[in-house]
């Protein structure tokens, strides 16, 4: 059974799952908690194997450590959604014909975004995206919504299934779905995790 993340440790998770990596003094600043405090913290999150250390070189005196999310941290920080996702994209992948695999991934999109329709309102795009990040972030799956471009843009700053995505990059695709079907908008992704990007970006395509 999963050991419990305790309250105070999920604000140095939360900031890994944006930043990717950080050091001690970093995450000092950020939490606005003394040294001592967050290398506690640190401590236990290395024991439960959420977060890694490693050492990088410094430019001048001793190398520094920096901390980041493990493939299991990244999961249990989206885990409300993985054992579904996980499932039902197995499910889909044994079918052979491609046509009935599509559409079987459409069907789900939909089903999944009527689900959630009472949830998502606006009249705007950008009311729909802000929607969307408050109805996941209450799932403990951080969204972020940018609409300082022409377009607004919404990132995954923690995919809820690593492990499966690093395998089978079409599992991205059928986020997109998802998201188009939730926004009513065709959504493309533009940017992914698995390309080595801090998060996975989707944009309207007009």
């Amino acid at each position: 059974m999963a050991v419990a993340i305790l309250a105070s440790d999920v604000a140095i998770l939360d900031l890994l799952r944006q930043q990717d990596q950080m050091t001690v003094i970093q995450l000092t600043d950020a939490i606005g908690v003394t040294a001592t405090a967050v290398r506690q913290r640190l401590v236990r999150l290395l024991d439960q194997e959420l977060i890694e250390r490693s050492t990088v070189p410094s430019v001048r005196g001793r190398p520094r450590h920096v901390y980041r999310l493990t493939t299991k941290g990244r999961r249990r920080t989206g885990e409300n959604f993985a054992d579904l996702a996980i499932a039902l994209w197995h499910e889909i992948q044994e079918i052979d014909d491609p046509v009935v695999r599509g559409g079987l991934a459409t069907r789900i999109s939909r089903r999944l975004a009527s689900m959630y329709a009472d949830r998502v309102a606006g009249d705007s795009l950008e009311q729909r995206m802000h929607a969307v990040k408050a109805l996941f972030e209450d799932r403990q799956l951080p969204i972020a919504v940018d609409t300082s471009a022409s377009l607004p843009v919404i990132s995954v700053e923690t995919c809820p299934y690593p492990d499966l995505a690093e395998h089978d990059r079409e599992i991205c695709n059928m986020e997109g779905m998802l998201f188009s079907e939730i926004l009513g908008v065709q959504m493309n992704l533009t940017s992914c995790q698995l390309d080595g990007d801090c998060s996975c970006t989707f944009q309207p395509s007009s």
